[in-house]
């Protein structure tokens, strides 16, 4: 079957990260400088490394009474990434303008990306069967009924095609391009698309092991920074046909405008130096969004504060002739850890509220820009005002996985 193209556009979004409950609330946060981190101690870690996270305060919604609200108030045979995705996927809708009744009779796609999910949560079970006892089933059974996209969809009562992304830490940005090919290719009528990760012991361990993980706050881009922090939270956007938006008159938030993905075929965790892989992706959106390299200004990095990673980003970000007086350079993990699979739909939601508001703050944690990259990012304290209204929102993922999208703010 041929394409049936239909422009596509945001109607709304959401998130829910340590930074704040919703989007207002992050964006005041980072206006101000706010980093609430806390540290895991004995929970995560041992007792000699006793390192940050950046953990969502308490799982609830804030938009406002509504059928929606009420769901999430119920449930509770769920585990955290559905509920934190649940809490971004209200707000969403209630920024589109869209009940659970406006969605009736109406195709709603639903493509979430996520890297742990509940998969590490199970050790009890896991230990038990190793050592050949006999542990009741349900966690394995619970695992097996989260399919995290498929549970909203039943929770919420709608009907639509679904699909979980795991490619590491580029999931949410895949999700959101897997959900721009679906609006476009007519697949369904309303997309709800980006990430949700919670908070894992195993991962973080994962990562301790790797030595990626920071003792102290992460500080992406510092010529002193010493490895990540991981976070929780989801990041979504829902996204609709332009002709169905402008119908039923609902702002338009802005659209995604490309997307592109490359690999690296590099290494298992760490990215090619020059980042020829997030080179490729980057020009494949570019291409996709029929836009240029001058459109942009602002590029909303993976930013993960490892030395590896950030090297490798502006290496890239150098090579592909972007100029850093007029495209500044960003990572908001500053404020919110790493969040995973969720990183990429939380960066794509800061990334469109900057563009529509014209501004963006600096690289939370960021003190000393490190001399030796070879594209200045922004310092903690800079703040700047954007010269027009396309910007990136980039991810790098293990196994050499590198995504991007090319975000359209509002018409003005």
């Amino acid at each position: 079957m041929g394409k049936i193209f239909q422009p596509t556009v945001i109607s709304g979004y959401g998130a829910i990260t340590a930074l704040g409950k919703d989007c207002e609330k992050a964006s005041s946060n980072m206006m101000e400088g706010v980093i609430r981190n806390v540290t895991m101690g004995k929970r995560f870690f041992p007792d000699n490394f006793s390192a940050p996270c950046f953990q969502v305060e308490s799982v609830a919604s804030e938009t406002g009474r509504s059928k929606i609200d009420d769901i999430i108030d119920s449930v509770s045979n769920c585990n955290r990434t559905v509920l934190l995705a649940l809490v971004a996927v209200a707000e969403g809708l209630h920024r589109a303008g869209l009940t659970l009744e406006n969605l009736e009779g109406k195709t709603v796609g639903i493509v979430l990306g996520t890297t742990v999910g509940c998969t590490f949560h199970n050790e009890e079970y896991y230990i038990q069967w190793r050592d050949r006892l006999d542990p009741h089933p349900e966690p394995l059974l619970a695992y097996l009924r989260s399919n995290l996209a498929a549970k909203i969809l039943e929770i919420l009562g709608l009907t639509g095609p679904t699909l979980v992304i795991t490619n590491a830490c580029a999931s949410g940005t895949d999700a959101i391009g897997v959900a721009k090919s679906w609006l476009e290719y007519g697949k369904c009528d309303i997309a709800i698309a980006g990430g949700t990760d919670e908070l894992s012991r195993v991962a973080c361990h994962g990562f301790k092991s790797l030595m990626l993980y920071s003792e102290k706050s992460c500080t992406p881009f510092d010529s002193n920074r010493q490895g990540l922090n991981l976070g929780e939270g989801a990041g979504i956007l829902v996204m609709e046909r332009e002709v169905d938006a402008v119908k039923r008159e609902q702002k338009i938030f802005g659209k995604v405008a490309g997307y592109g993905i490359a690999g690296d075929a590099y290494h298992p965790t760490a990215p090619h130096p020059q980042g020829e892989g997030l080179q490729r992706a980057v020009t494949a959106a570019l291409q996709n969004s029929k836009l240029q390299i001058d459109d942009i200004c602002l590029i909303n990095a993976h930013g993960t504060g490892t030395p590896a990673n950030d090297l490798a980003e502006t290496n890239a970000i150098a090579a592909l002739g972007f100029a850093a007086e007029t495209v500044p350079v960003v990572s908001t993990k500053g404020f919110t850890g790493h969040t995973l699979g969720a990183a990429g739909g939380v960066e794509a939601v800061f990334t469109l509220m900057a563009l529509n508001d014209g501004l963006v703050f600096g690289s939370g944690g960021c003190e000393t820009l490190d001399p030796g990259l070879a594209f200045p990012a922004m310092t903690a304290s800079e703040k700047r005002q954007l010269s027009g209204r396309v910007g990136i929102s980039q991810s790098l993922a293990f196994g050499g996985s590198n995504s991007a999208l090319v975000i359209e703010g509002a018409a003005i």
